[in-house]
Order: C-alpha cells, then structure tokens, then sequence
C-alpha cells in the first residue's frame, strides 16, 4: 500500500508540472457507484474543475445500511493519441455513517474519464483502495473502485 501512495504522489507532482489542458467542461453532475469489497454505494455524485486539470469531486453515496459522503482532489491529463480521454490521481477523505457509529477513511485514487465528443455526458472508472480508520483499528480495503456517470455543462 505504501508504495502505491508513492507512486500516486509522484504522478501527482509530475502532472502537477505540466502545462497540458485535460478538459473541456467545468462542473458535471450526476450518479456514483462505488463497489467492490464490501457493500456497494450509490448516489449522487457532482464535480468541479478549478483550473484545466485541477478537480473536487464529492459524493454522497447510499449502501449496505450506510451513508457515504467523500471529497476527492483529482489531478486531470489527457490521454496522447485518445481524444477526450483523461487520467487522473487524487484522493481525499471520506466518512461512512450507519447505525451505531461512524468511521473515516482516507481513499487514494487512480482512473480515467471520457467525455462524450458530440454530448455533454462524460464517464469516469477508477480505483480507490480504502482505509479505514475506527475504534484504534486501521483496515485496508484494496479492492475498491468507482464508476460515475455525469451531465456535464
């Protein structure tokens, strides 16, 4: 896992230093699935750009007899010889709240999205392994990923 985040935080600060444009939209809203180990999430689900390849996205997602609401800082690149295809590295926090309890993770990330040429939809999948952090127990979850499908405008 920690060499993982090594590489996330290396592709963060190399993309970090070009100048290349990743997208054309600022803000898309819509639905985010989040599946894998564990219960699935699903939910709304919205993105903003700052700049050219610098991103929010938040989510609050409904599963398994939880609530999960996260916010992840991604950093957009096109994908050379693929048109309107973007990687992207991030990660951010999140909080799971049920019944009894809650419990925060921290949730690096990898994908890539696609934006529809002629629409205004865009797709995105990722990974996103989990750590969660409850009662003084740190668990990892590495079989984790999302899905999202955006309006964007």
């Amino acid at each position: 896992m920690k060499s993982a985040l090594n590489l996330v935080v290396l592709v963060i600060l190399f993309s970090l230093s070009t100048k290349i444009h990743a997208q054309d939209y600022k803000t898309s809203l819509g639905l985010g699935i989040d599946f894998g180990t564990g219960p699935a999430w699903v939910g709304p689900s919205v993105k903003h750009f700052f700049n050219k390849n610098a991103a929010i996205q938040g989510d609050v997602l409904f599963g398994g007899n939880s609530t999960l609401i996260q916010a992840f800082y991604q950093h957009h690149f096109p994908v050379k010889e693929a048109s309107n295809l973007n990687f992207y590295v991030g990660g951010g926090p999140g909080i799971e709240l049920y019944g009894y309890g809650s419990t925060v993770l921290l949730r690096p990330m990898t994908g890539l999205e696609h934006k529809l040429k002629e629409t205004s939809l865009t797709f995105n999948f990722d990974w996103r392994p989990t750590l969660f952090l409850y009662d003084g127990v740190n668990e990892i979850e590495p079989a984790r990923f999302g899905i999202g499908i955006r309006y964007s405008f």
